[in-house]
């Protein structure tokens, strides 16, 4: 065997399908195998392996045993020249392997290569190539001075910023996003140590091959996409400790006991920073918004309550006030936020009627309490009125100043360009018209110099069609399109404000990553999906308030069950966020890639009469029920298979 393409796999099964259809066509006329090792993944990815992509060997781990286990697992079992360590999230040119494999036959003295990467908007990855991480070095890097000086040889050896980008040259340290490796030199050095769980791994061996007398190159002839970050989420708290423990590791194994002391303490100093900067970032973009939101309404009511006061000539006691306030504007929020008023993008209509329905609360809990403690229902009112044009009136504000980020509800259509076949822009234009997707535009782009009736352009005329018809969004057809040819076309067009995502072929998806820290948007065939935000929400509570009432009753409800002790662990499975009451029908196979939701108590199918066998209603039945969610559904379920709830 020449070639063993290895890849890890944990949770990110669209990333991985979309891989696996790049490598399928870069091995074509090779003396090559694939490998799937997958930890524990919960998101069905075994299973679309499986069914997508029998040839493909794949290993299925019961426990997560980490990045450099799992690589270990099929190297030791590969008896190929070159070994690819190759990540989930990632596309391979129809070329890569049979350039890299000859640029390592034609040198001999190789022992692993690196190639051009780029991330899901066409912008070059600077880990493509890096230099050996020595204390100074690290310094440079985590302190940011590395960015003053991008070009320097001193100042940023981590990315080896003097090496041009596109010249191939000899480097120290390879991307375990895409490691290719000989074997004589793995067989000399060895493999990966798996003492590094995630992180810091490859940095170890490609060090290694150098220790070993064997020479490390960056080789640019050809270009991967990596949707960086996608299968390790790199925003993580937990990211900033286990990167950094890493390096420590890695000082410890290479450098003198003195050079390991100062960069351990570098690198503990660093850990806290930047866990420090995590934390505070996360938790400021969690509670920026409410704080400000509670602020304005508490001093909203604060004024509306001054001025009725000298109005009505009334005097109210402030430390009542304080309280009341308080819970009004405690009220109005929570009401707002399970009314769907805090998701993406911002709904005008969830704010007024989440304002409306924490009034309505609040005037209800109002009547019931003790004459002592009811100061004035005119101030409600105006508290109403206060929240309702407050939340509006914002979140104008907001969608004008930051319209990415607080996006409204039907603002404008969204304008996508397919870059396909004719055939490939209908099929994409239809998917895109039954999501969720607020009115999007689609204007076709031909991949020839041939324009048809539904195209507007040619691929070299991308950037144009781009400014002229205002694209927010490009498509690629990966059916018609080579991965090379996408490539290109992100490079060409890297200047415009625009996204990217690739449509493979015969999927209901369209996936691509916006940035590091995002896992890429999924479009996918929906009214009403139950992957949204307030669905999720409300399928929890759902959850939750149902399985509460079953515990409160339980000595009377627990004889309308068959199973009666299964149903009492059910109830608390339900509680603890292991088990759902409603979930998919089990099925052997899966055409469609539904959104994830915890395994069901019982299923659409349940109570059924079903032949055996009957894939297609069962997938059916999923596909309505994920598409056209609503409590309801779920409330109705239960009832009429009450007796199945001790089941699962």
């Amino acid at each position: 065997m020449k070639l063993s393409v290895i890849i890890v796999n944990y949770n990110v099964e669209q990333f991985l399908e979309q891989c696996l259809l790049s490598v399928e066509k870069a091995i074509q006329g090779m003396e090559a195998d694939v490998w799937v090792v997958d930890n524990a993944s919960v998101d069905g990815s075994c299973a679309m392996v499986a069914e997508r992509f029998p040839w493909v060997k794949l290993v299925a781990n019961k426990d997560n045993v980490g990045f450099s286990r799992a690589n270990n697992q099929a190297m030791r079992a590969s008896d190929a020249e070159y070994m690819l360590l190759l990540n989930p999230d990632t596309v391979v040119e129809e070329d890569t392997f049979r350039k890299c494999v000859e640029f390592m036959d034609a040198n001999p003295k190789a022992g692993g290569l690196g190639v051009r990467m780029v991330d899901g908007k066409g912008k070059f990855l600077p880990e493509s190539k890096r230099g050996l991480p020595t204390p100074w070095v690290s310094f440079c890097k985590i302190s940011g001075i590395y960015r003053l000086f991008p070009r320097s040889r001193k100042l940023n050896h981590y990315y080896l910023g003097h090496l041009d980008e596109h010249e191939t040259a000899e480097i120290e340290i390879l991307s375990g996003a895409y490691m290719l490796m000989r074997k004589e030199a793995l067989d000399k050095v060895g493999l990966l140590d798996e003492e590094f769980f995630m992180y810091g791994e490859d940095i170890d061996l490609s060090w290694r091959i150098v220790l070993g007398g064997w020479q490390n190159y960056y080789f640019p002839e050809t270009r991967i996409i990596h949707y960086k970050g996608e299968s390790t989420k790199r925003g993580s708290l937990n990211y900033v400790f286990v990167f950094y423990n890493a390096m420590v590791i890695f000082a410890r194994k290479h450098f003198s006991e003195r050079n390991a002391k100062a960069y351990t303490r570098l690198i503990n100093v660093a850990i806290w920073a930047r866990a420090s900067i995590a934390v505070i970032q996360r938790v400021a973009k969690k509670i920026i918004l409410p704080l400000i939101d509670a602020s304005a309404l508490f001093s909203g009511m604060w004024l509306a309550q001054r001025y009725y006061a000298q109005v009505a000539e009334k005097i109210f006691d402030e430390s009542l006030m304080i309280y009341a306030f308080s819970g009004y504007v405690i009220t109005w929020m929570l009401s707002v936020f399970f009314s769907g008023g805090y998701d993406r993008p911002i709904s005008m209509l969830r704010l007024v009627r989440g304002s409306i329905i924490g009034s309505l609360i609040i005037l209800v809990a109002y009547s019931l309490l003790p004459e002592s403690l009811r100061f004035s229902r005119a101030l409600v009112l105006f508290g109403a009125v206060i929240s309702v044009l407050y939340y509006l009136i914002s979140r104008w504000v907001l969608s004008r100043l930051s319209p990415e980020r607080f996006a409204l509800v039907g603002a404008g259509m969204r304008r996508f360009a397919v870059v396909g076949g004719a055939e490939e822009i209908e099929r994409i234009s239809e998917l895109l018209g039954q999501t969720s997707v607020s009115r999007p535009e689609v204007v076709g782009v031909a991949i020839d110099d041939k324009v048809h009736d539904n195209q507007v352009g040619t691929r070299d005329q991308l950037q144009e069609v781009i400014r002229v018809h205002r694209i927010d969004q490009v498509i690629f057809s990966g059916k018609d399109l080579a991965a090379a040819e996408i490539i290109d076309s992100m490079i060409k067009t890297t200047g415009v404000k625009v996204d990217y995502k690739i449509a493979p072929p015969d999927s209901l998806y369209m996936i691509g990553s916006n940035s590091i820290e995002t896992s890429g948007e999924l479009f996918m065939l929906e009214t009403n999906g139950v992957h949204k935000p307030s669905n999720r929400r409300n399928k929890r509570l759902f959850d939750i308030l149902f399985a509460l009432g079953m515990l409160v009753t339980l000595p009377i409800s627990i004889w309308f069950v068959d199973k009666k002790s299964s149903f009492f662990g059910n109830i608390f499975k339900v509680l603890t966020g292991s088990r759902t009451w409603v979930g998919y029908a089990q099925t052997s196979t899966s055409s469609m890639r539904l959104p994830s939701v915890l395994k069901g108590v019982i299923t659409p199918a349940t109570g059924a009469i079903l032949r055996e066998g009957d894939e297609d209603t069962l997938q059916k039945l999923n596909i309505i029920y994920a598409r056209n969610y609503r409590i309801r559904n779920d409330l109705s379920l239960v009832f009429r298979h009450f007796a199945h709830l001790g089941e699962g």
